[in-house]
């Protein structure tokens, strides 16, 4: 048996489709892992910092004296700008830099807003603003992620947030340190008010507020499927999230004239993740399918045996190669599936772009891998998984804004709606609502 399991799509039962398409989504959703969760939520929301002490003892082996040591000080945060290597740092700006670009472009077509005449004396618009506060898990287990604040911590400053409130678990096994580079990107953006704590516990504390976490009114970022269901459950106690951001997933659509060497390459750049998540190649050839087989055996051997292993569970399950009987089909089913991440490898990607319409990114080309998206591109590389591509996008300063709709009727426009509204008000029994228009002479 090959690492790619390599599946006709024609062929596959139905059960098998959904399964695919389903991937690590149904462990979110899992009734024993949101129970669990909910009890941290309970006990956080009761007993605040000392819950979340507590479940950071369990989970994360790291017993802290007091909720005081939640916080991560100004000392550490810099002493660990000043202490990263040189070529880490200058990597952790290109982010920065990058990001932002892209982020005050989409904040520039928002500015001042907008007011549209759309009929005579119907004047009507948009006003936008940021919102009050936001709270940014940046994952730290099976890797550290100064890249996810990068890509959710620039999109908020960007947007103006007023409060941005940082919880990242502390480094297994690093005695309560929390990873240097994550703590030397909230000094690049200015971000001081920061927690280490367990995932779940932490995200329950943003929820409800505790003596040391503070409340926020919208959690966002990464995780495995217990801290993607603490966002799920939150969303209960009124706190905005951004839906699904879990294990990782990638789609490559490629004909004939793909490099197979480069899908091999960018097929294991998701792969690696861990076994939750999904990295598959679509094509309709089979040629094509066997030539990246050799080149993921090649290049297995370059990763560590943790990576490597973790590769050969997601291509051999969740992942693989999808063979289909048309670039029309492969397209129908990127559509149903709505990856985080998709690959366009194909002669011509801007006409196989224009038949996309689901998917967290679209890289265009084998020059444009993920590898460039997840760190120094720029676009939102925070981005939704488990088909919620279908519903929304990635994390970007759009994210972090709210709009106020306005609108100024003149009194000529107002007299136009009086009878229409009247006649709806009057059906369904709200006199004040009709007054609005009667008791101004206007019926």
């Amino acid at each position: 048996m090959g690492i790619l399991a390599v599946r006709r799509w024609s062929s596959l039962a139905p059960a098998e489709r959904e399964r695919l398409l389903a991937r690590s989504t149904a462990q979110v959703f899992d009734p024993g892992l949101m129970a669990s969760i909910e009890a941290i939520f309970r006990d956080v929301a009761e007993r605040g910092d000392a819950a979340v002490l507590e479940a950071t003892a369990r989970f994360d082996r790291l017993k802290l004296g007091s909720g005081a040591d939640l916080r991560v000080s100004a000392a550490e945060l810099a002493e660990a700008h000043a202490g990263l290597k040189p070529g880490l740092l200058a990597g952790i700006r290109e982010a920065i830099a990058n990001s932002r670009l892209f982020n005050e472009a989409e904040v520039a077509q928002t500015a001042g807003g907008w007011r549209q005449e759309v009929r005579p004396g119907f004047l009507v618009g948009e006003q936008f603003a940021p919102i009050p506060s936001a709270g940014l898990f940046v994952p730290c287990g099976k890797a550290s992620y100064p890249s996810v604040l990068c890509q959710i911590g620039t999109p908020a400053v960007v947007a103006g947030v007023p409060r941005i409130v940082v919880v990242v678990p502390p480094i297994p096994g690093g005695g309560g340190q929390v990873d240097p580079a994550t703590l030397a990107v909230a000094c690049e953006l200015g971000i001081t008010d920061v927690f280490r704590a367990n995932g779940p516990a932490g995200i329950a504390a943003l929820t409800f507020g505790t003596a040391m976490i503070p409340r926020v009114r919208k959690i966002v970022g990464p995780g495995s499927p217990p801290v993607t269901a603490a966002q799920v459950l939150a969303q209960r106690y009124g706190v905005a999230t951004q839906m699904l951001c879990g294990p990782s997933e990638s789609l490559i659509i490629a004909d004939e004239t793909a490099d197979p060497w480069r899908l091999a390459i960018d097929l294991l750049n998701e792969a690696e993740h861990g076994a939750d998540s999904a990295a598959t190649l679509i094509t309709t050839s089979e040629a094509l399918v066997a030539a990246v087989e050799t080149a993921v055996a090649d290049q297995l051997p370059r990763l560590s045996p943790v990576r490597a292993a973790a590769a050969r569970a997601v291509l051999s399950d969740l992942g693989g190669a999808l063979l289909v009987d048309s670039m029309a089909e492969a397209l129908d089913i990127a559509n149903a599936y709505a990856a985080e991440h998709v690959q366009l490898a194909t002669a011509d990607p801007e006409r196989t772009l224009a038949s996309l319409r689901y998917a967290g990114e679209a890289l265009l080309s084998q020059d444009t891998p993920i590898g460039a998206s997840s760190y120094t591109l720029g676009i939102p590389a925070t981005l939704p998984t488990g088909g919620y591509a279908q519903l929304n996008g990635g994390v970007t300063a759009r994210t972090f804004l709210t709009s106020t709709s306005t609108a100024r009727l003149s009194p000529e426009a107002l007299a136009e709606l009086a009878e229409p509204t009247l006649a709806l008000a009057d059906h369904e029994g709200f006199p004040a609502h009709a007054n609005a228009f009667r008791l101004r002479g206007l019926a």
